[in-house]
């Protein structure tokens, strides 16, 4: 495929608005490092106020961790001084790199998404998304294609990114309440602020996911800082939640074939999505809350016409701020009657064990449809926070009245396996007033 140079500058200035908004992130996440940490436990679920929810704590189980991990929302993450592990990890995978890709043409543009200037040779040999959109890597990688549509049809696979959000107990209470689960793509420095609401994630039974420390373009990092985005996000996961992700979703759909390998050999598979609803672009270039309504509406209308009736389709939704989760309950209903299926990712792609640890089985796609309930350690996460709200599943219009389980309680149940066997590859509601820090 041909790409002229002067299709990349025009690139480098509209994507900086595909996928995630990264100026969302920043603005949710003030003061980092920097903001003072009071003793306090988080409030449970059934409390939605956002002040209450948003409120920074510390957390007892973290208190010693800061140390091996990155600071917080600083672009882009790195290797851990010290950290002997993680850098013999690295340079093994930076041998296959080297040995896989050698002729990359990344890293290239910056941080946010600038590629003025790069000059991005003819036949997309990296496989380059966010220039051609390219999602099958060549055969001779050994790499799986990303993940954009489902193997099953009129299914919308139901997924939120940039996670986890210090006000999201109403969407995930009402998610709760309809007997809804979905999969969350979680940030690292968000985890870290808000350990207590990822540990609510594993609790309501959800499916946990990778999306990077701190949100940069991916393509724009060099080997080293590719590697600790996807590493140190998967070890807090793993340190905070008790389970090990392994799947992914680059920030704004940013991957190449470099990156790809670096995720691959650390068990990710790749997620992009099939549709965008374009929720976390509402105050940028006059896009307004209409619009993204619109958005929503027209992948309903294609479902409506029959186009998805022979797959299903990833839809980006994100969990970033008041607007994103608010628009999403209210358009709940109108999705269900167009769908015949709104499933996790782990149900439509049949991953029933989707993380590292086996004692985590989560339901196929004909059990998931058909009500069977998960099973081992999965299950009884869902089942404590269900047994600790009061609302039933409802027709998707009503919001949950009961509780999640709290910080002491969700910490208390994680119970995970050290001999873990890897899958094959394959908040509201307004935005967060402030990042927590834990020590």
């Amino acid at each position: 495929m041909l790409v002229a140079t002067a299709s990349i500058s025009l690139l480098g200035l509209a994507a900086a608005h595909i996928g995630c908004s990264g100026h969302n992130i920043a603005r949710r996440n003030i003061g980092g490092e920097h903001n003072v940490i009071y003793d306090k436990r988080q409030v449970d679920g059934s409390n939605v106020d956002v002040a209450a929810e948003c409120a920074p704590y510390s957390y007892a189980p973290m208190a010693n961790s800061k140390p091996k991990y990155p600071s917080i929302w600083v672009q882009p993450a790195a290797l851990v001084p010290g950290d002997t592990e993680a850098a013999a990890l690295f340079a093994t995978i930076n041998a296959t790199v080297a040995q896989k890709v050698p002729n990359s043409n990344s890293p290239h543009g910056t941080l946010k998404g600038d590629w003025a200037g790069v000059n991005y040779p003819p036949g997309d040999a990296d496989c380059w998304w966010t220039q051609t959109r390219c999602t099958t890597p060549a055969a001779s990688l050994g790499l799986q294609p990303d993940i954009t549509n489902l193997p099953e049809p009129e299914t919308w696979g139901l997924g939120f990114d940039d996670g986890p959000n210090c006000s999201h107990n109403a969407l995930y209470n009402f998610l709760q309440t309809n007997n809804q689960k979905a999969t969350m793509f979680f940030i690292g420095s968000n985890v870290i602020d808000w350990p207590v609401q990822a540990i609510r994630a594993r609790d309501d039974g959800h499916h946990i996911c990778v999306h990077t420390w701190s949100h940069p373009y991916m393509t724009a990092l060099t080997n080293e800082q590719v590697f600790a985005e996807l590493y140190y996000t998967r070890q807090v996961i793993k340190e905070v939640v008790g389970v090990t992700p392994t799947c992914w979703r680059p920030p704004y759909g940013d991957v190449d074939n470099r990156v790809r390998v670096i995720a691959s050999a650390l068990n990710l598979s790749n997620v992009l999505w099939k549709n965008d609803t374009f929720d976390w672009s509402v105050g940028t270039n006059n896009i307004t809350a209409a619009d993204v309504t619109n958005n929503y509406q027209k992948i309903i209308t294609a479902a409506g016409q029959g186009q998805y009736a022979t797959q299903g389709l990833t839809v980006l939704n994100h969990e970033i701020n008041n607007f994103t989760m608010q628009e999403f309950i209210e358009q709940y209903p109108n999705i269900k009657g167009a769908f015949k299926h709104i499933v996790p990712l782990s149900a439509a792609m049949n991953w029933t064990h989707p993380y590292v640890e086996q004692n985590y089985t989560f339901q196929s796609f004909d059990e998931y449809v058909a009500g069977t309930p998960a099973s081992g350690a999965a299950a009884a996460s869902s089942d404590a926070a269900s047994g600790s709200a009061s609302g039933a599943a409802g027709s998707g219009t009503g919001t949950a009245s009961g509780a999640a389980a709290s910080a002491a309680s969700a910490k208390a149940s994680s119970k995970p396996s050290s001999a873990g066997v890897t899958r094959p590859a394959a908040g509201v509601l307004v935005v967060a007033i402030a990042a927590a820090l834990l020590l």
